[in-house]
């Protein structure tokens, strides 16, 4: 019962973050790189890349494979931010690689809804936009070709 319970607030809090999880075939290194190359063959900027584990090193404090990719599409972060510039908190888009307990790569964003739920947004379009181009470019990104 009591594991039922956890599961349930688990689930219930990454739907109320509205954070999508989705495995990865591939290593960290190697996801962060395929979500590189898809971006920007799609034309989007590749704004950074940080390396949480490198970044923990150097500070002497150990932590497992993670980064995050930070892209994005200048037109239409620019019309989220017109409607509320308070949604440059939240662009350009991030998507976190990282090495979970199970030694399983996992790939999580938020979804683009947040954006409107989280700022005074009317965009249905380009929401259901973003929300489709994170979903091909992260499924693409973790799935070996057959």
């Amino acid at each position: 019962m009591r594991k039922l319970i956890l599961i349930l607030l688990l689930v219930t809090g990454l739907l109320g973050s509205e954070i999508i999880i989705k495995s990865s075939d591939y290593s960290v290194d190697v996801t962060v790189e395929r979500i590189k190359t898809i971006v920007t063959k799609k034309g989007l900027g590749v704004f950074a890349i940080v390396d949480h584990q490198k970044n923990a090193a150097e500070v002497d404090m150990k932590l497992g494979a993670s980064k995050v990719i930070i892209f994005g599409n200048p037109k239409m972060g620019t019309a989220f931010m017109h409607q509320d510039i308070r949604a440059g908190l939240d662009l350009p888009l991030r998507v976190l690689v990282y090495e979970d307990n199970d030694a399983q790569v996992k790939i999580a964003y938020r979804n683009g809804t947040w954006l409107k739920d989280h700022h005074e947004i009317e965009a249905p379009e380009l929401i259901n936009k973003l929300n489709g181009a994170l979903d091909k470019i992260t499924t693409k990104a973790g799935a070996k070709t057959k």
